[in-house]
């Protein structure tokens, strides 16, 4: 009677050990947060354990199919850089360059194995200057505006852009008031510390 009663009692506790965890399944998967990360996830082809920053994800996603413009800077229009400009504006609070070169020359490079999220990534197209700039999302994967299709996702590894890719950077910031600090004396570099 002692052996039923023990089974009985283990086969209860087992049975409320699986259904804990399957709750706990559920209330993981309706999570907001892991929704948003699962569907960005799939739109723009980066692993869920990329998608760190919803509202990086969310900013490419609204603009994506926004047609080029060489000096445009609306969802009517826009080109890379004013593309990298208003991403860096909405996203993290951040003012950038307008343009790519002056984009560049405000970042601290990172190696391509090294790139996060958010990063920068610059290529030189048929040039010896920079010409295009894009933002990195995460698996090899960078948004931009491309010429000939708009707002739109690409991969690194893709032959054209592993051609032309030049180098990728991290904005260096002034923590006080989020602007890149581009062509900083030294005295003024002084008066930042």
């Amino acid at each position: 009677m002692n052996t039923k009663k023990l089974v009985a009692g283990m086969l209860f506790i087992g049975l409320c050990l699986v259904s804990q965890a399957q709750t706990n399944n559920q209330t993981k998967s309706a999570d907001p947060d892991n929704l948003a990360k699962e569907y960005f996830s799939q739109i723009m082809g980066v692993a869920v354990n990329a998608t760190t920053n919803t509202k990086l994800y969310q900013f490419v996603y609204e603009w994506l199919g926004t047609p080029y413009r060489l000096g445009g800077d609306s969802k009517r229009g826009i080109d890379c850089s004013k593309f990298s400009l208003a991403l860096y504006e909405n996203v993290f609070n951040t003012t950038i360059g307008y343009n790519s070169r002056n984009q560049y020359t405000n970042v601290t490079p990172v190696r391509k194995n090294d790139l996060q999220a958010g990063d920068l990534v610059f290529f030189k197209i048929r040039s010896k200057s920079i010409t295009h700039v894009g933002v990195y999302l995460g698996d090899d994967k960078f948004a931009h505006a491309s010429s000939s299709k708009g707002v739109m996702v690409s991969n690194l590894n893709e032959a054209y852009w592993k051609r032309y890719y030049y180098n990728g950077g991290r904005p260096k910031l002034d923590e006080e008031h989020r602007i890149m600090t581009a062509d900083i004396s030294k005295n003024d570099k002084d008066n930042l510390n």
